[in-house]
């Protein structure tokens, strides 16, 4: 059974940098598509950036040029955010789906989702 477990959370200011990393558990070499989506208050959870099997990456119009998902090892994905602005503020969950290629960054087409961490960046 796939588990994804998220870590490195926290609060920084305007123009800083956070670093998150999701542990997942049950299936090692992370051949598989996996995601970063995040969810403020009172909004709908959206996909920031994805990572196929074949290591290529899409991100989110927002956070291009700030966020980068990479793999740290072969049961490690990371999210590195640079850059930081107030509206990065929200729970970010990591999500993966087995397959190979990513779908388009839905909810719904993903099936293994972590419990979040909180990132709250102040101006």
């Amino acid at each position: 059974q796939v588990r994804l477990e998220e870590s490195g959370g926290g609060s920084v200011q305007a123009g800083g940098s956070l670093r998150l990393s999701c542990a997942v558990y049950g299936y090692t070499g992370l051949t598989f598509c996996m995601s970063w989506f995040r969810q403020s208050p009172g909004k709908e959870r959206e996909g920031v950036a994805t990572l196929d099997a074949y290591g290529r990456t899409n991100y989110a119009d927002s956070v291009k040029g700030r966020f980068t998902i990479s793999k740290d090892n072969a049961e490690t994905l990371v999210l590195q955010i640079n850059n930081a602005k107030p509206e990065d503020t929200a729970m970010y969950y990591c999500a993966g789906v087995l397959r190979r290629q990513c779908p388009p960054p839905r909810v719904t087409d993903f099936n293994r989702w972590g419990q979040g961490t909180q990132v709250t960046v102040s101006s």
